[in-house]
Order: C-alpha cells, then structure tokens, then sequence
C-alpha cells in the first residue's frame, strides 16, 4: 500500500521534491500545503505560489490556511490520516499538537548540513560566509528551529563564482532523490534518527535590506562572497555622492596600501575599489539609484570621476 503524503512547501525550492514524490508509485501525495495567494506587483493581482501550481497540474487538491496552528489546520491534518507529513521551505513554525498527528512525523529537507546553518537562509549565508563547501539535510521536526534529529545527508562543493540562485537549483533539484531515498528508509524502520549537536550549531537569519550594505573594511573576497550570497536580493550596495548604488565586481590582483577603503581608482583601463587589508575589487558593472544598470567604464565615464572619489559616503 503506497505511503500516503502530506506535502507542505511554498517556494520553488520545494517543487521538484513534490514532483518527484506524485510520480513515485510507492507514495501517494494526498494533498498539499501552502501559504496562501498573496498580491503580487505594482497591480497588485493575487499570487500563487510555485508549489500550488504544481500541485493543480497533477490534480493535487491544495489547502491554504493563514495559519497553520489554527484548529482548523489541526481538523486538517486528523481528518487526512497521512503516514507522514513532508515539509519543504514552508513558511510557519509548527505546533507540536500538529507534530504528533502523522504515525511517521514530520520530515523536512533543510538547505544546509545541520547543526550548521539553522534558520531562514541557510544557502545565502553559507556562500556570503565562504564555504566552499554545503549540502541538505532531512530531519524530523520538533518543536525547535530545525533542532530534530537527522536522518540523512547530501553533501556538495560550492564553486567559487557560484550565486545564491545557482546553488539554490542545484540544491532543490537534489532534495527530490534525497526526500524519496529517506522516506523509503523511514518507512521501512531502516533509519535510525540521530540527535543534532546543538553546541556546533550556527544561525541563517533571515536577510534584510542592510545585510545588501558593503563594508569596505572587509577584504575583496569577503564582499565578493557576500556579493554572491545576497543574491537575488538584497544584492550588494553602497552609496556614491549620496546616492545608493548596486555593485557588482570580483577580487582583483592589484593593492592599495594606502589608500582609503572605498575609494574609486582607475587604473590600467580597470575601474577599482580599495578594500580591508590592502585589497582591492575591481568593479564589473554599477547601477545608482534611479539610473540603468551600465558596466563599469560606463560608470566612471558618465560620473567624470575625480581622483577622490569614494565609495561608502
């Protein structure tokens, strides 16, 4: 008898598990959970989201509760009569009542290899603190913030001009096998949870707007880092005569000891900008707030720039 499946999920992140799972004859996905529609651009039209989509292509009836602790969420869940609830990059913390209603529990695949990397936005600021390397974690939920225990591992390089976005497909089209191989595991009792060390444990916050501000006292490889892990958004900025400016550039060979961090220097046809330690990054492309995105010599061509200019003011 296929294992029936709750499937909760929101993002992209989420679908190609959800896929995978409805075309496996050995689960049945019996339904789907997800954030609700939610307006959407300037005009403001309601939303889907990524996982709803999918959910209505396969004839996956989808239920969107505003929260997901409320008594009719719980009515829900018991009224389902799942093996097991499957949770992918959801969006609400879970109740323990609701916890303790699947005979399998709750499992999650989290973008990090725990205990490192708990929270919100563990691929961004793996790759914003330069690991080189990541990978996915399935656990069962309790009631802590992706404290269960673990079930199993994948594990992967980060390369060294991968983006957030990139590494962020990578690992979703990786957590589809890695969900089924557990859930097979797990439903064979072929799987023995193991407690997570709490004392290795490190945080992923959720971003905000500042994280996107560029220290110039950092090297050129850590803002590059976090220039890469702070993509799509909130990108990475500073500001220019007074004005915001998004950034983007790569660690450069060239050094000024002397010089201020932030400050602009041109030289061998080479827009640069000093950085902490001597370093330096040479800017690739620069859009001020209000303005288009142009390259760097376009940059410094339409800001006529003197020889003082500076970053960061």
């Amino acid at each position: 008898m296929p294992l029936k499946i709750i499937f909760c999920g929101t993002p992209a992140f989420a679908v190609p598990s959800l896929v995978r799972l409805a075309a496996e004859s050995d689960f049945s996905v019996a339904g789907v959970v997800t954030q609700p529609d939610r307006p959407a651009g300037r005009a403001g039209a309601m939303k889907s989201s990524p996982v709803k989509l999918a959910a209505q292509e396969r004839g996956i009836p989808v239920f969107q509760p505003e929260r997901i602790r409320s008594e009719e969420s719980l009515r829900y869940f018991q009224r389902a009569g799942a093996d097991v609830v499957v949770i992918i990059a959801y969006g609400q913390i879970i109740s323990e009542k609701l916890i303790a209603v699947p005979r399998l529990g709750w499992i999650n695949v989290h973008g990090s290899l725990l205990p490192k990397y708990r929270g919100a936005a563990p691929i961004h600021w793996a790759i914003a603190n330069g690991e080189t390397h990541t990978g996915l974690t399935t656990m069962q939920i309790d009631r802590g913030l992706d404290t269960g225990p673990t079930l199993q591992r994948y594990e992967t390089q980060i390369a060294p001009n991968e983006t957030s976005p990139d590494l962020y497909e990578r690992l979703a089209d990786a957590a589809a096998p890695l969900i089924v191989e557990t859930l097979r595991g797990l439903a064979a009792g072929k799987l023995t949870p193991v407690a997570q060390d709490n004392s290795q444990a490190t945080f992923a916050p959720v971003l905000n707007k500042e994280d996107g501000r560029i220290d110039w006292s950092r090297t050129s490889s850590e803002i590059y880092n976090r220039m890469r892990g702070f993509q799509p958004w909130p990108g990475a900025f500073s500001t220019f005569r007074g004005k915001l400016c998004a950034i983007w550039g790569k660690p450069a060979a060239e050094t000024f000891p002397d010089s201020h961090e932030g400050s602009i220097v041109q030289q061998n046809g080479k827009v640069l900008v000093a950085c902490g330690q001597s370093t330096s990054l040479q800017l690739e492309t620069a859009q001020i707030e209000g303005r288009k995105h142009v390259t760097a010599r376009e940059f410094a061509n339409g800001a006529r720039l003197a020889a003082d200019e500076i970053f960061g003011t």
